[in-house]
């Protein structure tokens, strides 16, 4: 198979941003909040940018050190964001956070460790141009699904669930996303990794089983985090 891949040059990346525009009409159009969308675009495009030349150098460096440096700061920020839509629960904001921090910790550092040296058994161990990308997929889904479960939880609580009760729903509504990717992965869409892989030349049987890795990894991820931080900020841990 041909390993190259197509050079995007930057006149036509440009044209990407024309389905962009057209939902950020729509969005002033229906006067909705497109100020934040448009903020949601610019930072996509600066950290993306930012990040492709950051990456580039921890590539070249081969540190462990500067992996470790990235990964934590991947975790502060994971902690932080999963946060952001959820109200100070019962005025212990710090005290959430750290939870937070935990749960991805033990959810998804488990999960990395797991993949990184048994599944794929990187040499070294901190091989960035793997280490990196498995570490952001895992964080992100535990990020996603704490952020999607804290609010489920605190909405039932609200509505005079017990905190039992509002655990169980709120992490079926936590792994709803992933869950609905588990079936429509081959079918409906061919996820990220196994596409970029495709598209640069790799076989698709092989791809197919990175995915796989990939699928077990943020459903696996997801649950534990979640499931952890639920437990953790119940008053009823039964």
């Amino acid at each position: 198979m041909n390993a190259t891949i197509t050079i995007i040059p930057f006149t036509k990346l440009a044209l990407a941003f024309i389905p962009v525009l057209i939902v950020l009409i729509i969005l002033k159009v229906w006067s909705l909040d497109y100020h934040r969308a448009i903020y949601g675009v610019c930072r996509m495009l600066g950290q993306l940018m930012l990040i492709g030349y950051l990456l580039a150098y921890i590539f070249e460096s081969e540190s462990a050190f500067v992996v470790m440096g990235v990964l934590a700061v991947m975790l502060f920020a994971s902690s932080s964001i999963a946060l952001g839509n959820m109200k100070d629960h019962r005025g212990k904001k710090w005290d959430l956070y750290r939870k937070a921090l935990l749960s991805i910790i033990v959810g998804g550092g488990m999960t990395l460790l797991l993949i990184s040296q048994a599944v794929l058994a990187l040499d070294p161990w901190y091989l960035p141009r793997y280490l990196i990308p498995l570490a952001g997929m895992i964080f992100a889904n535990s990020m996603n699904s704490i952020s999607l479960a804290a609010e489920r939880f605190q909405a039932e609580t609200a509505r005079g669930e017990t905190d039992k009760k509002a655990r169980v729903i709120a992490l079926k509504a936590a792994l709803i996303p992933i869950t609905n990717s588990l079936f429509a992965v081959g079918l409906v869409s061919l996820p990220g990794m196994m596409t970029g892989q495709i598209l640069s030349g790799t076989s698709p049987l092989i791809a197919a089983r990175y995915q796989i890795m990939v699928m077990c990894m943020i459903f696996g991820t997801a649950g534990i985090s979640a499931a952890l931080f639920l437990w953790l900020i119940s008053d009823n841990k039964e």
